[in-house]
């Protein structure tokens, strides 16, 4: 069974809602302004849980990197420190701004056209390391969706996000990510400062 972040609660269509009950007081909150978006889609790896191919699922509502990405970091900073880059592969965002900004910071993203897997999104910490998601894609069915978000969560199933979406029957296009050299991902991440947590490669090179 896959886990949402605090902030979500899955309701029996498969999509998530707020849980009032995590949103505490509005002095608690980012003195910047939030989103006023729909409730953010996303299934994490359970914490304490060996380090898969995946971290979790995402399930934005479109391909526009500016309006989802912000609601993502948002959640996920407080979970995994501040996010400070993102990557994607170009070939299903017809955007890829440079820089997004988020409550608090500004996230830099990047794009690798053949190193990176064409259905993941790749989110990183100076402090912390690296985070690997399957994206799927908005007009995904709500079982379906819920299938994948499961699956990522799964420890015996070591899959690849471009492997996941196969068995659902998507297109594979790009590469493999499990062949994805992530030595040659680490030059511009380590000289801009990053730092790499055990077993998590930290990564560059993307363009931006």
């Amino acid at each position: 069974m896959h886990t949402l972040t605090p902030t979500m609660r899955n309701s029996h269509d498969g999509t998530t809602t707020p849980d009032p009950a995590a949103s505490g007081p509005a002095s608690d909150r980012p003195t910047a302004e939030r989103s006023a978006g729909p409730a953010l889609r996303l299934a994490l790896a359970r914490p304490g849980s060996a380090r898969a191919l995946l971290d979790g699922a995402w399930w934005p509502y479109s391909r526009d990197l500016t309006a989802e990405l912000p609601g993502l970091i948002e959640a996920l900073d407080a979970r995994w420190d501040r996010i400070t880059r993102v990557t994607v592969n170009p070939t299903y965002w017809p955007v890829v701004p440079h820089k997004v900004p988020v409550p608090g910071h500004v996230v830099k993203v990047g794009w690798f056209a053949e190193q990176q897997d064409p259905h993941s999104v790749m989110l990183l910490s100076y402090q912390v390391g690296r985070w690997d998601l399957l994206v799927i894609p908005p007009e995904t069915d709500p079982d379906t969706a819920d299938r994948l978000m499961a699956a990522t969560s799964d420890p015996q199933r070591p899959m690849t996000a471009s492997q996941l979406m196969a068995e659902e029957g998507h297109g594979t296009e790009g590469p493999d990510a499990a062949a994805s050299t992530d030595q040659d991902m680490e030059a511009v991440w380590t000289s801009e400062g990053g730092t790499v947590a055990d077993g998590l490669p930290s990564v560059a090179g993307a363009h931006d």
